[in-house]
């Protein structure tokens, strides 16, 4: 019975073991792949500044893909502003593309919006292209001149902008922004 015992911990020690080394190798494996990069976090209203900031200092592409991108006629809309920074980026010869979701239901306000937006861009020179409506391009990316990679949960929205609680990322770093190009060449 004593080596029973002594088998059954010998397992349970070779189990934990088994199980701890596992989820310290775990992030990385399920990352898929861990590169170099500066990172800034950008709490709620955070993000429409350095966002703009990152537009206005463009100097040769910006790649945008955006779930909802909802502008007004206002002076003070966060989202006009940012389409007005796009289209005088592309002005001074930055190259700037913008993906957009377009649902299945033509006439739902999610459509309204980004073709308006797309429509108000395009005017402005930009190249607006819009997913497939049966696939959901839930994106929030916006990759400024092969380096700036802006990531997290904001849609550009007043919403979003200005009055929610969201979190993302300024990721500063050219192999996640190849890596991120990558991605949404796929799309």
């Amino acid at each position: 019975m004593h080596s029973r015992t002594c088998t059954g911990i010998a397992r349970s020690a070779a189990l934990a073991l088994l199980v701890t080394l596992t989820l310290a190798n775990a992030p990385a494996a399920i990352a898929g792949s861990t590169l170099p990069a500066n990172v800034t976090l950008l709490r709620n209203q955070e993000y429409g500044e350095a966002f703009l900031n990152g537009i206005r200092g463009a100097r040769r592409s910006i790649v945008c893909a955006f779930f909802l991108f909802k502008t007004s006629a206002s002076a003070k809309n966060r989202p006009r502003q940012i389409a007005e920074e796009l289209i005088r980026a592309r002005k001074r010869g930055v190259q700037v593309t913008v993906y957009l979701e377009q649902d299945r239901n033509s006439r739902d306000s999610l459509n309204e919006d980004n073709h308006a937006t797309a429509d108000f861009l395009h005017r402005g020179g930009v190249k607006v292209y819009f997913d497939s409506p049966a696939t959901t391009t839930h994106t929030k990316v916006a990759v400024i001149d092969d380096r700036y990679v802006f990531l997290g949960s904001h849609n550009l929205s007043q919403s979003a902008l200005l009055h929610n609680n969201e979190l993302s990322v300024l990721i500063d770093s050219p192999e996640m922004a190849r890596e991120t190009l990558a991605y949404l060449d796929g799309l």
